[in-house]
């Protein structure tokens, strides 16, 4: 029987890391079909979520999913987050916190059997996490700086947190 992923458990360590310092902690997700939040706000296939305890109502943090109401724009609105799909947590006052790799969602064929289930996966796929705490801060708002319109080339190897705001 394969191990679960950790990811689930460090998101949730890093939330309650959060909380207990006073932080809010913010949720990047790169959104697909798989998501539910309002697209209104998505921007590059991303949205970032305050998943902070005054910011949400009934906040779940599972295994497999983040679910949590939260207004937006004035209306409440369900969100439903893959745990695949979460790119980072961290707290938006310093940046602390981890960035994942974020899976794409297996297809599914007419059997409605997956594709490629988490146990077909290559041993190297399996998430890497790296603390955000040693990104360059994103530009202040306000401020007329505005933010490359595509990533630069860099050399494979450990993902890295653009904070998005």
């Amino acid at each position: 029987m394969p191990l679960p992923s950790t990811k689930p458990y460090l998101i949730r360590a890093i939330h309650e890391w959060c909380a207990d310092q006073g932080f809010t902690p913010y949720l990047a997700v790169k959104v697909d079909a798989t998501t539910r939040v309002p697209r209104e706000f998505v921007k590059d296939g991303e949205i970032v979520l305050n998943v902070g305890l005054e910011a949400t109502h009934q906040l779940l943090m599972g295994n497999e999913e983040v679910t949590f109401q939260a207004r937006f724009g004035g209306r409440a609105f369900p969100v439903v987050v893959p745990i695949g799909r979460v790119a980072a947590i961290y707290a938006s006052e310093n940046g602390e916190g981890m960035a994942f790799e974020v899976t794409e969602t297996a297809a599914v064929d007419a059997a409605g059997t997956a594709d490629n289930t988490p146990d077909e996966l290559p041993a190297d796929s399996a998430p890497k996490s790296q603390s955000a705490r040693k990104r360059s801060p994103a530009p202040a708002e306000g401020s007329d700086e505005a933010p490359p319109a595509t990533p630069p080339d860099r050399p494979s190897g450990k993902p890295f947190l653009t904070r998005v705001k």
